[in-house]
């Protein structure tokens, strides 16, 4: 499994509630310009378009135009469709139209057979108090591993 690009802000800024694999529908310019690691998944996150029953569409997925396509190219930041059974993605629209909840991707890799996945998460927003302790459990981890290595020295 070769990972793309990780989402590393998402589990500062959510709290994952639960995660699945979803395939994406991509162009062959896309394709190869992934392969070559050049995107960004910073400030993507995964809606349902209006009209649109029980398909689930990942939005603001930066994929860098490939170099060498000189007429087929696509639009780096165009809405690409997910690809879910249809009771995943009807129970997953349910969940996202309560209030504060959201679906964001967690990675993008290519699987062992070369397909593109992503990992996908529902969640719900962190507060800012929620926020003050994941980094206070960070540095309190950091500092516990660090008297770790300093008694084993001894």
């Amino acid at each position: 499994m070769k990972i793309i690009a990780n989402n590393r802000k998402a589990t500062f800024h959510y709290e994952l509630l639960n995660t699945l694999e979803a395939g994406i529908v991509l162009t062959g310019t896309e394709v190869k310009s992934l392969r070559q690691g050049r995107m960004s998944l910073s400030d993507a996150y995964i809606t349902n378009l209006a009209n649109q029953d029980h398909e689930l569409f990942i939005l603001n997925v930066h994929i860098d135009e490939y170099a060498q396509a000189k007429y087929f190219t696509h639009v780096p930041k165009r809405p690409r469709k997910l690809l879910l059974k249809k009771r995943e993605s009807i129970k997953w629209i349910q969940a996202i139209r309560q209030k504060g909840m959201t679906i964001i991707p967690l990675s993008m890799y290519f699987n062992n057979k070369n397909i593109v996945k992503l990992n996908i998460a529902l969640c719900k927003g962190k507060n800012v108090i929620d926020k003050r302790k994941t980094i206070q459990d960070r540095e309190w981890k950091r500092e516990e591993s660090k008297i770790l290595k300093r008694n084993r020295s001894f």
